[in-house]
């Protein structure tokens, strides 16, 4: 390896070597650096840089449909799964909340994972406990494969769920990189939609058996992709950043300049030393660090997950009939909300989407409140209860609809923009573990509050919304069209 320069220095000596990604980026990009497009072909499309970058996106957003997959899996397989193994409903919430447990843990490794063994080498790590747990599941002959099967899913899906935004961020150029990194939550809910669809025809244990496809096909394709050029330069591999880069942006681009500009803020780091609990106090390690984790908390505690999980039993007390299709057509329209939300997120910015969602998921919630509240209290032969069941609906929708253009996908690509390079590892962490937190702690109570009082837990999911309204009109930055770099600088 060459001598680096500016700044950026060569490991070899200090142990570089063993921190090298289990998946090394290949020298069919250096050699396609140096050859150009005689080593690929004349194709401009091959050559085009967006379409590099959205050929890498397409192959590990299969993690975050693994991840869908995971959460849409125990809503159209109850009734199947608990008549077959005898399971209590208690045992049964048990198993659909434990990927929420595994999650957690996976979410505390995840960053530390990420630093040491590279963005690919962890998505590897997270394909093999996924396809046990699913295999532990479709041949489980009691409640002990099931547990351990979803406990194993959950650890894989805590280290997806924060590499893959990551990854994405840094790969992407500026003007792609929002649309690119809600690709991440477009395609949790294609999984999750998938799931649903597929529960309406497939018998459980084949279900569990489809679920081992996408990372079945997740493992072979990370060989294809680069490794993220920007933790390739923290780890201070020069040639294989250089190379990164190159096939990520084009062979036919000019990548001087955000070469130099990622090894000048490589160079002023700490790269690799523990930032200290007292540099912690520097605004610019304290405030990404919040915002990022007080987003994805946010994210969840004001409900879609109670809502997504029970969404049958929801509609149940709205008195729709068909609650798994109805369930299926939340999901379905989830979908096409969160692809807005992709479309938009580069031409409006995340600030702008994101007050425009927790408006919306606000008045949403507030409808649902108000009608379950208003069915109480009314006679179930008046013609207002039927109005209100319809309301009721009305508001899920809408809130599955406005939480997907803007508190679905946009806090997962906040995260992964705006935390420092020296702190990503620790601080995504963090940040991942209190989503999965709060996701565990609203899928257990959701159903427990819902018995107490349908429109006082609405009522409580409101007030958290509310709030998140207020936390990003005042803290939450705007970061459309800006680098990584720049983005660090401005918290300065």
């Amino acid at each position: 390896m060459e001598p680096s320069t500016n700044g950026f220095r060569d490991d070899s000596e200090d142990g570089r070597d063993l921190r090298k990604p289990i998946l090394q980026t290949g020298s069919w990009y250096r050699m396609g650096s140096r050859m150009g497009s005689s080593m690929l072909g004349s194709s401009q499309v091959i050559r085009d840089s967006s379409i590099s970058v959205v050929a890498c996106v397409l192959i590990v957003a299969l993690g975050p449909i693994q991840f869908g997959f995971t959460c849409g899996y125990s809503s159209p397989t109850q009734a199947a799964i608990v008549q077959e193994l005898g399971l209590t409903v208690s045992e049964y919430s048990v198993f659909g909340s434990l990927p929420n447990v595994g999650a957690m843990v996976g979410a505390i490794a995840s960053g530390q994972i990420a630093e040491y063994i590279g963005r690919k080498g962890s998505l590897m790590i997270a394909a093999v406990p996924n396809i046990i747990g699913w295999l532990a599941i479709s041949f489980a002959s009691d409640s002990s494969f099931l547990y351990m099967g979803r406990l194993l899913e959950g650890f894989g899906v805590g280290i997806i769920s924060y590499t893959v935004p990551v990854y994405i961020a840094e790969i992407a150029p500026e003007n792609l990189r929002g649309g690119l990194g809600s690709v991440n939550q477009l395609s949790v809910t294609i999984g999750t939609m998938v799931a649903y669809l597929l529960g309406l025809f497939v018998e459980w244990r084949i279900l569990a058996v489809l679920g081992i496809i996408p990372c079945t096909v997740l493992i072979p394709g990370l060989f294809f992709i680069p490794e993220s050029p920007r933790w390739l330069a923290k780890m201070g591999m020069t040639d294989d950043f250089e190379a990164s880069l190159q096939v990520l942006r084009g062979f036919d681009t000019d990548i001087s300049i955000e070469v130099t500009e990622i090894k000048r803020s490589v160079a002023s780091s700490t790269k690799r030393n523990t930032v200290r609990f007292t540099d912690v106090k520097q605004r610019r390690y304290w405030f990404p660090l919040m915002v990022g984790t007080v987003l994805l908390m946010l994210q969840q505690l004001l409900g879609i997950n109670g809502v997504l999980f029970y969404s049958s039993k929801i509609f149940v007390a709205a008195g729709v009939s068909s609650s798994n299709i109805a369930t299926f057509g939340l999901g379905f329209v989830q979908v096409i909300a969160t692809a807005v939300a992709t479309w938009l997120v580069d031409r409006t910015g995340r600030r702008l989407l994101l007050i425009v969602s927790t408006i919306g998921t606000t008045l949403s919630l507030l409808l649902v409140a108000v009608s379950f509240f208003v069915k109480d209290v009314v006679s179930s032969d008046s013609s207002l209860y039927n109005i209100m069941g319809i309301l009721s609906v009305v508001g899920v929708v809408a809130l599955v609809i406005t939480f997907s253009l803007g508190m679905g996908p946009i806090p997962w690509v906040i995260m992964s923009e705006i935390l420092p390079v020296n702190i990503k590892g620790l601080g995504g962490s963090v940040a991942t573990l209190s989503n999965w937190l709060c996701a565990w702690i609203v899928t257990m109570s959701a159903n427990l509050l819902l018995d107490w009082s349908s429109g006082g837990t609405f009522t409580m999911y409101m007030l958290v919304s509310a709030f998140s309204i207020v936390f990003v009109t005042l803290w939450v930055p705007e970061t459309k069209g800006k680098t990584l770099e720049e983005i660090q600088r401005s918290f300065r």
